[in-house]
This record gives structure tokens, C-alpha cells and sequence, in this order.
């Protein structure tokens, strides 16, 4: 049976790979999802839907259409792994987390310690901390394979 794993958060480096790999490695039995990382095509996401006339407008839209996919798969998912960049604030991720607190979903942050101190109550909800993605695969092994 595989084991789901939705990875959300930061999109500007390659730490979904990282995990991605080191699960593969292990032969871990895992499928994993994500949010749509192309950011120009996520900011789209909503533009079908007709002209906007501000900027508010247009993300709201496009947000809207994004939750379609991001609450349906942390929905199917067994685990959801949140990373925090240090170079912008992810306040999507920190919703995500905040969305697998309300759901009972157990999920896992990724960040380095700098950002320790922000991150405290989304951290306190985590079933762990992870500040590299071979933690992450470690976790994922522990929990796969008991």
C-alpha cells in the first residue's frame, strides 16, 4: 500500500526533489503530490475565468482555483511536509500547515533555525521538525517501515 505524501511550502529550491530521491533510494513505497510550483501559472491559475479589475481580484481568483488542488490532496495525503524558506515568507505554507492542524492531518515542518522563533505555533502542531531534506527521509522511513 503506498503512502501518501503532499510536500508544501517553499518553491524556489530543490528540496521536493531531495525528499523525492532519498525515498526512491530507500525504496520507499511513496507517492508524492505538490502544489502547482510554477509561480507565473499559479498566479494564473484564475485568468479563464474572465478580466480582473485589480490585482486583489485577479489572486483571489486565482487562489481559489489553486485551493481546488491544494485542499484536495492534503485531504488524500497521509503526511504533509511544510518548508520555509529563508528567502520569503510562505504564508501559504503557513495556511497549509495551519489547514492539517484544523484537519487532525499530521504534518512535519521544514526550516532552518533561524526561523525557529516565527514558525513556534506551527511548529507546536507538528508531529516534527526536519532542517534538511534527508531528515524528512528519515522520518518517512521510520514511519513506512516502522
Amino acid at each position: 500500500m503506498s503512502f501518501h505524501v503532499y510536500l508544501s511550502g517553499e518553491i524556489h529550491t530543490d528540496w521536493r526533489e531531495e525528499i523525492q530521491r532519498g525515498a526512491e533510494a530507500a525504496g520507499l513505497d511513496i507517492v508524492f503530490t505538490a502544489p502547482v510550483t510554477d509561480h507565473e501559472a499559479s498566479d494564473a491559475a484564475g485568468d479563464h475565468l474572465g478580466p480582473a479589475s485589480e490585482g486583489f481580484w485577479r489572486d483571489h481568483k486565482s487562489s481559489k482555483v489553486n485551493a481546488i488542488r491544494t485542499k484536495t490532496l492534503i485531504e488524500q495525503s497521509d503526511l504533509v511536509v511544510v518548508r520555509f524558506g529563508d528567502q520569503y515568507k510562505q504564508w501559504n505554507a503557513a495556511f497549509d500547515a495551519g489547514y492539517c492542524a484544523a484537519l487532525d492531518k499530521p504534518y512535519v515542518t521544514l526550516h532552518g533555525e533561524q526561523i525557529v522563533h516565527p514558525l513556534k505555533e506551527v511548529d507546536a502542531a507538528a508531529m516534527a521538525w526536519a532542517t534538511t531534506p534527508a531528515e524528512v527521509v528519515e522520518i518517512l522511513k521510520y514511519v513506512t517501515r516502522g
